[in-house]
């Protein structure tokens, strides 16, 4: 496997990493940690060693991000399909078409999980789906609030849990609750449920499709200018993996 930054880059196409989950699904022995690879979140992991050994150790990463396509085709000639958060988390769910699965939503703000999961219950009522707000701050769960959502968890049995609270928060909550979440597919996506329910707007295809994404969404929102900075780090470190291996 070929690896950036130490984290292995997976080249499955969106497809093969469904098999995998439906395989995951009908198997459901062991925790199954998803996880998104972008540029701002490999930078993180570089000063964050419990969180790159979360990324390091999923069991399915995909490659969210056009930095991570341009830095594997420098690097090792390497171009590996582009799989964003959203679009799997909802190839995923498509799933239930075919299957009855039980899957909690946690996180997003107010009521969101609450309300997605209503709209993808009417969609999917083979399915069940549960909602919740979850944790005010997932990196700093209350007793209360561990016992309530563990008490869901129990109860529910799922074999799918999405969570929104933004990267690294949401995967750290995985990795160190891994013990507890046996059996189950679990997946960080961030603004995802936001963009699902229609809240945030997602760019343009074409934006998309030519790696301007982040461009859209510096210009939509301009308050998060100081975590585009870390895309001019991100490729920094490529630079420097790409002439020491050379060397």
């Amino acid at each position: 496997m070929k690896r950036l930054l130490e984290i292995g880059i997976e080249t499955h196409q969106k497809e093969e990493i469904l098999e995998q989950i439906i395989k995951y699904i009908n198997n459901p022995t062991h925790f199954i940690h998803i996880v998104s690879l972008n540029p701002e979140n490999m930078v993180i992991a570089q000063d964050n060693q419990e969180f790159k050994i979360a990324l390091k150790q999923a069991q399915i990463k995909i490659n969210d991000g056009v930095g991570i396509l341009l830095a594997c085709s420098i690097l090792n000639n390497l171009k590996p399909p582009r799989i964003t958060g959203v679009n799997l988390m909802e190839a995923i769910i498509s799933l239930c078409h075919k299957c009855p699965i039980r899957v909690v939503l946690i996180g997003g703000e107010t009521n969101l999980a609450k309300e997605l999961a209503e709209c993808y219950q009417k969609k999917y009522p083979r399915a069940q789906f549960i909602g919740i707000e979850g944790f005010r701050k997932i990196d700093q769960p209350t007793k209360i609030e561990e016992k309530t959502v563990f008490s869901i968890i129990s109860s529910v049995r799922p074999q799918l849990i999405f969570a929104a609270f933004g990267s690294p928060a949401q995967e750290l909550w995985f990795w160190r609750n891994k013990e507890r979440l046996k059996g189950i597919i679990c997946m960080g996506v961030g603004q995802g449920f936001n963009v699902i329910a229609g809240q945030v707007r997602r760019a343009p295809a074409w934006m998309r499709s030519t790696g301007l994404e982040w461009l859209y969404r510096l210009l939509t929102q301009p308050w998060r200018w100081r975590r585009q900075l870390r895309l001019i780090t991100f490729a920094w470190l490529v630079i420097k993996q790409k002439f020491s291996h050379d060397s």
